[in-house]
């Protein structure tokens, strides 16, 4: 693995794949990723929201353990390339505090057409919520704050 995560050739399959403590932005990661020969770049930032299970959040603080953690992002974009046609995967996760509105997750996939590209990044943020080791506590309005389990919210 190269310096920041990033993996692969400018020939071949690139992944990024990295927890870090630096604010991100989908437009930042997208810089890295695509080819002349990819007609698509798909992005998506998850932010920090105000509520949870009728909660109102005023920020969250998520740990990790760098190494396994990229190793499960490198994983989970491998996973992705094998699975659907896409030259390149990017993955961030931020940890530390984050305030409301701060960008926690960035995901990009290029592809040569969009439906694998959004295909994809669905599927990277899906397995990202089922394996990822990041522990996520939130602070609440009222001054308490607990450690929670990622669960899927209906709809999304």
């Amino acid at each position: 693995m190269q310096a920041d995560g990033l993996d692969g050739s400018e020939e071949g399959p690139r992944t990024i794949a990295s927890v870090t403590e630096e604010p991100l932005t989908a437009l930042d990661l997208v810089s890295l990723l695509g080819t002349d020969s990819d007609g698509a770049v798909v992005a998506f930032e998850g932010r920090v929201r105000d509520h949870n299970r009728g909660r109102r959040v005023v920020r969250l603080h998520y740990e990790a353990y760098p190494e396994m953690a990229d190793e499960v992002l490198r994983d989970i974009a491998r996973e992705a390339q094998a699975q659907y046609p896409v030259t390149q995967v990017g993955i961030r996760h931020r940890v530390g505090t984050l305030d409301v509105a701060d960008v926690s997750l960035v995901v990009a996939v290029a592809a040569a057409h969009r439906d694998p590209a959004f295909d994809a990044a669905r599927y990277v943020i899906e397995q990202l919520k089922a394996r990822l080791p990041v522990w996520k506590k939130e602070e609440y309005a009222d001054g308490s704050s607990e450690w929670v389990e990622s669960q899927p919210v209906e709809g999304e």
